[in-house]
């Protein structure tokens, strides 16, 4: 019995040994591969810090995604399009003038810019409580870029203006995590969900592309023709 009972802790142990063996090599294996993504992402950082920033960044709100925060949108609307065609106007009135562009979806990766806007469309719950709105982080360059853009869309756009940052969503956007920017402007450029504004906004996107790649040129520096824009 005693025998019996000696071989059989014997091999409990034995099986528990060669058990933990593999369990600590696929541990080792495991934080292995954790400190070499560390250590490729550490080298990535370093690479886009050492990497000259592109002129300007211009990202469509939304765009490509499928699920979560897809945008406004009503029955015949949706924001993603209206972004992608503000960011395609924009992004291509800058090459024109010879201005270096990046566009980039909603999800990017890291990317360093001099300049950087985020186009979007509001949306309200209750039609027409919303309007226009610009969004920034926490730095002077950002909040200087901002006033000029209303300064600049103010007089055309007639309908309700929103406080800067008036969202948290606005105030802590995203964005700004990936697109490392000296200057990033969010731009809410109307309200989707109001047909007063939809009726005024629908007709003028082009133009609305052309004004912001004018606010963008002038952030720089650069001497280019003010586009025309009709009320």
């Amino acid at each position: 019995m005693f025998y019996y009972m000696y071989n059989t802790m014997i091999s409990i142990r034995c099986q528990t040994t060669y058990a933990i063996i593999p369990a600590m090599k696929l541990k080792n294996r495991a934080a292995a591969l954790f400190g070499i993504g560390i250590v490729l992402f550490m080298g990535y950082v370093l690479y886009l810090s050492l990497k000259p920033p592109i002129d300007v960044v211009i990202q469509a709100g939304h765009e490509g995604r499928v699920r979560g925060n897809t945008g406004s949108e009503t029955a015949t609307l949706r924001e993603e399009l209206w972004n992608i065609q503000v960011a395609n106007t924009a992004a291509k009135q800058l090459e024109a003038w010879g201005i270096e562009v990046k566009r980039v979806p909603a999800d990017t990766s890291l990317i360093r810019a001099k300049v950087a806007v985020a186009i979007h469309f509001d949306g309200a719950k209750v039609p027409c409580l919303s309007g226009a709105s610009v969004g920034y982080p926490d730095n002077n360059a950002s909040y200087t870029f901002a006033q000029h853009w209303k300064v600049l869309y103010k007089p055309y756009f007639p309908f309700k203006w929103h406080e800067d940052n008036f969202t948290d969503n606005l105030k802590h956007y995203y964005g700004f995590n990936w697109i490392k920017a000296k200057k990033f402007v969010v731009l809410e450029l109307g309200e989707l969900t109001c047909p007063k504004q939809t009726a005024w906004l629908q007709p003028r996107l082009e133009a609305l592309g052309k004004l912001v790649a004018y606010a963008i040129a002038v952030e720089l520096g650069k001497e280019v023709p003010k586009p025309k824009f009709t009320l």
